[in-house]
């Protein structure tokens, strides 16, 4: 599987989507609130770098184990 964009990695989007978690979880924390979000709901994996992975029989085993 291979990411279908030139990115290298979605490393910065996964590191500002789990601060903007945090950052919203901390806040209701604080109000007292119970109900807190998922990650899922408070970032989209549509908008990060990699857009899906494709199959590319060419790849070697190095590239299958990533």
């Amino acid at each position: 599987m291979r990411g279908i964009t030139s990115a290298n990695s979605e490393k910065q989007n996964k590191r500002k989507a789990n601060r903007r978690l945090r950052r919203i979880v901390n806040q209701k924390v604080k109000e007292g609130e119970v109900d807190l979000p998922e990650l899922k709901e408070v970032s989209n994996v549509w908008s990060f770098d990699k857009d899906g992975k494709a199959y590319n029989p060419d790849m070697g085993d190095k590239e299958m184990r990533k």
